[in-house]
């Protein structure tokens, strides 16, 4: 039997109404978990929406930093009471919330306070170490049971966020397509790899004007168009589509570089490094006429375009290669990806880069 289970979403300024008239159906009390900021800007909000829907909150409690094994177990015995959990923050708060969620067999409900990644859409979890470093991917069909998205909570948050997610949105198209060429994709996978192009299509068209509405802390049809297509488009792509066809090279980058203590050092975010891994993956890839465009669009916005822009040298490049490498099957491709062809395609890049500067 399969079964395939789509989240409901609300998204507007005043999203959080909708809380009663969702929520409830699943019980009466909810855990309020997430990250420090989040809860500062949404926390009072949402535990207010629900009171009024005769829900008793538990909380609110900070998720612990890092979405880690150590903080999942941190939460286990505060949430032992409630009937479900409300997810608030960014991707890691997320997530920590998801994979407890998943793994105590409790429905859980994402409020995203800042538009940076899918995470709040989608059924797969990411675990880290406590360094921040990979740990694993924690993999599950089932996705929140609703999204409530207040687009003037994200307009107000910094525009860094939604810079990042830009890139890790696009990912989804190129990697999807790369993934998936040559094959004959079932229904669900055909119909994420169809949807993948509202992934990266909308984000070039709006993307600019968009970033200029977060710094003005304006909800505008354009924001409103990013952030849909950063939390839903990504989100519902990744839960219809096999996991190959969206771990592919771009994250596979990203991934390489958590090793980089300068990463963490530098705080760069996923979707930022991941936006230069579609660069050095339509090099490799050979679609210069689409890297070209996307250059020119993350030069635009000034998302990372070469190694300097996430403080990374070409010495990092072996342990960033083998750590790329680690953690994907290179069988997901349409040809086998070597640690050579990744450092080929990273400094063709650079050689690209200094052309065009």
């Amino acid at each position: 039997m399969e079964k395939t289970l789509f989240p409901g979403y609300t998204i507007g300024p005043d999203a959080y109404d909708d809380i009663a008239a969702v929520c409830p159906a699943y019980g009466k009390k909810a855990a309020v978990i997430g990250g420090k900021r989040a809860l500062a800007a949404a926390g009072d909000a949402i535990i207010q929406a629900a009171k009024e829907a005769g829900m008793e909150i538990i909380g609110p409690i900070w998720y612990g930093g890092e979405a880690s094994r150590e903080n999942m177990e941190m939460l286990r015995p505060q949430i032992e009471e409630a009937d479900m959990i409300f997810a608030v923050g960014g991707g890691k708060a997320i997530d920590t919330c998801k994979v407890l969620a998943h793994e105590t067999n409790r429905p859980f409900f994402t409020f995203p306070t800042i538009a940076s990644t899918c995470a709040s859409c989608t059924s797969l979890g990411i675990v880290y170490h406590p360094d921040g470093s990979l740990r694993e991917y924690s993999f599950s069909k089932i996705p929140p049971n609703h999204i409530f998205i207040n687009t003037q909570v994200i307009a107000d948050a910094p525009d860094i966020y939604l810079w990042a997610g830009m890139g890790d949105t696009m990912a989804k198209h190129y990697e999807c397509t790369i993934s998936s060429r040559g094959d004959v994709p079932a229904h669900s996978d055909a119909m994420g790899i169809a949807l993948s192009s509202m992934c990266a299509e909308p984000i070039i068209r709006w993307g600019r004007q968009a970033l200029e509405d977060c710094r003005a802390h304006k909800v505008t049809r354009e924001l409103t168009e990013v952030i849909l297509g950063i939390i839903i488009s990504t989100g519902l792509v990744s839960n219809f589509v096999q996991v190959d066809y969206t771990t592919g090279l771009a994250h596979a980058i990203y991934n390489g570089f958590t090793v980089l203590p300068s990463t963490e050092a530098h705080h760069h975010l996923h979707g930022e490094v991941v936006s230069y891994g579609i660069l050095v993956m339509l090099t490799v890839d050979k679609q210069f006429e689409e890297r070209d465009k996307l250059y020119a669009f993350s030069r635009s916005i000034g998302l990372p375009t070469c190694l300097a822009d996430i403080h990374a040298t070409p010495e990092d490049l072996p342990a960033v290669t083998a750590k790329a490498l680690a953690g994907i099957d290179v069988r997901v491709f349409p040809y086998t990806v070597t640690p050579e062809m990744i450092v080929q395609g990273i400094m063709d890049m650079e050689e690209y880069h200094k052309a065009h500067n």
